[in-house]
């Protein structure tokens, strides 16, 4: 690890493009969870899309420049998080895939994939978080639902997790 100067882990916070245009207090939200979990929270001031568009319409070349990029970005954290699963999904399953013939990137692909995690993954799995913070909860009632998000189930695994920390929360009824 390699722990920032406060001794706690530096968890960096991948900001997905969505967060950054259309909801920016989720990036907020997930900051100060991170926080909550014990970590050192670092945006890097580089950060670009995750090159999930790019990928997906077979632009190999730009996906592998936004990879690049991102994995140098992202180098001093101990973690990569992000508050997307399809996002998490495509940092940690598909940047590897894109330098099967460049053996020294590989080696930093694979390393980079093995820091990243879904946000909610990261906070139970990683962090051993089972709750969330009473001083971090809304106190008015509130009634809600969960979806799971496709990439999150399906490449990450991702489904009792965002459940155990959702009806942990005071006032929070959850309906499914």
């Amino acid at each position: 690890m390699t722990e920032a100067a406060t001794g706690r882990p530096r968890a960096g916070l991948f900001v997905t493009c969505l967060v950054d245009v259309v909801r920016p207090s989720v990036g907020f939200a997930a900051a100060k969870l991170i926080e909550a979990a014990g970590c050192e929270v670092y945006v890097p001031p580089m950060q670009t899309c995750c090159g999930q568009p790019a990928y997906n319409s077979g632009d190999r070349a730009d996906t592998a420049a936004i990879a690049r990029q991102t994995i140098e970005a992202f180098k001093d954290c101990d973690y990569v998080v992000a508050p997307s699963g399809s996002c998490s999904g495509m940092l940690k399953s598909h940047y590897p895939r894109l330098f099967t013939d460049d053996p020294a990137m590989l080696a930093k692909a694979e390393a980079f994939s093995a820091k990243v995690h879904e946000l909610v993954s990261f906070l139970t799995d990683v962090r051993g978080m089972t709750a969330i913070d009473p001083a971090l909860q809304s106190t008015s009632p509130v009634r809600v639902t969960y979806h799971d998000s496709c990439s999150g189930l399906r490449e990450l695994g991702i489904k009792s997790q965002p459940r155990q920390l959702l009806t942990s929360i005071k006032g929070l009824e959850l309906v499914e």
